[in-house]
């Protein structure tokens, strides 16, 4: 028998919250392992990271973790299931937002006291923590050809270039038959994005020539410069494959000096920005990993530094949580509008937002996408 005492090197499960009704496995359960002094573990094994049901959960009756709703009983569960997709299902249930009710002002560091890096300071003031040069596709029909572009840099090329860390190029999957909507904005205000981004010395900008989202459209719409460290290339125009693959060789043998003559100084972690993005979660990443990044994060805005959390759909269900911390109701309300969008957004296509979760995360014990927010 596996006790649940919090005494022993190794527990066999964790409650999150007094609230909840299910416990993780931090270890396989067989049936009949006890959890804790009453509940014994019913029918078939549980994983590690899977949930196993601390009481009797009734059909329709909310299941919570952390504290929070994360699903909806299919059938009865009784105390020791394994509470997984064949027994938790989604249902729409009521939020409250309670903008700002949370909110607390950022505790931060003396200017004296705050951390700095060695960066790399553009000409428009803004800083680079790595040194690449782009290959940037403006469609999927020009990504082979970024890629060939790229690839000629070998690490052994650039052994003579000491401070750029390498040539990429940047390749995507749309820009081609597509309609002038949200999409395409999205796509090249990102592209636009990469362009500018500080972590390039230069960047090559790549199209085919036909495709509806032109070199010449993008420069025009997110008004970007050509010049000697961002160049343009049509495939088309510069006579086929492999006239363009050398010219974009060319092309960037001419950047790489100038490139590699950057110095590193010290400047304030102001200036950083750090990105985070759900990917290959599990059952265990709202229990380790996340905590430890949003303390990171913490950390680095308290010495004036800024943090973007990505992927909304991956916060759907636990929106609620963020509006109660946002700065202002119109920030809440932002929050709020784009997660009625993407139910709007799947809804019209014939999805659900629950579908998010992976096989993968699945297996890791992840069951809803409320549970994965």
């Amino acid at each position: 028998m596996i006790e649940n005492n919090m005494t022993e090197k190794k527990p066999a499960t964790l409650t999150l919250n007094q609230e909840d009704n299910v416990s993780v496995a931090l270890i396989d359960l067989a049936p009949g392992d006890t959890i804790g002094n009453e509940v014994v573990v019913r029918g078939n094994s549980v994983p590690a990271g899977h949930k196993v049901a601390t009481r009797r959960i009734n059909t329709e009756e909310p299941v919570k973790k952390y504290g929070q709703i994360i699903g909806f009983a299919s059938t009865a569960i009784e105390p020791g299931d394994h509470v997984h997709t064949h027994n938790l299902k989604m249902a729409d249930f009521s939020r409250d937002h309670a903008i700002g009710v949370d909110a607390r002002p950022v505790r931060m560091m003396p200017e004296e006291d705050r951390a700095s890096f060695q960066g790399i300071v553009r000409n428009d003031g803004r800083v680079g923590t790595r040194n690449y040069i782009g290959v940037l596709p403006t469609v999927n029909c020009s990504a082979s050809v970024a890629r060939f572009i790229a690839d000629s840099f070998t690490r052994e090329i650039m052994t003579g270039f000491a401070n750029v860390d390498g040539v990429l190029s940047l390749t995507h999957g749309t820009g081609c038959g597509m309609s002038e909507g949200e999409g395409f904005f999205l796509l090249q205000r990102a592209l636009a994005g990469y362009a500018r981004n500080p972590n390039f010395a230069a960047v090559l900008l790549l199209g085919l020539g036909c495709e509806v989202n032109l070199t010449s459209s993008l420069i025009e719409n997110m008004d970007l410069k050509e010049g000697s460290m961002f160049q343009v290339m049509n495939i088309q125009g510069s006579g086929g494959t492999e006239n363009t693959v050398r010219s974009g060789i060319a092309a960037i043998d001419k950047m790489l000096a100038k490139a590699d003559s950057v110095k590193r100084v010290p400047v304030k972690a102001s200036h950083i920005t750090l990105g985070l993005e759900c990917g290959g979660s599990d059952a265990f990443s709202g229990i380790s990993a996340n905590p430890a990044l949003g303390a990171a994060v913490d950390l680095l805005v308290s010495h004036g530094g800024t943090a973007i959390l990505s992927e909304t759909p991956e916060i759907y269900g636990a929106e609620h949580l963020l509006t109660r911390k946002a700065v202002s109701r119109e920030v809440g309300e932002k929050l709020i509008d784009r997660i009625q969008w993407w139910e709007s957004y799947t809804s019209r296509l014939g999805g659900e937002i629950n579908n998010n979760p992976s096989p993968g995360n699945k297996a890791g014990g992840l069951t809803t996408i409320l549970e994965k927010s």
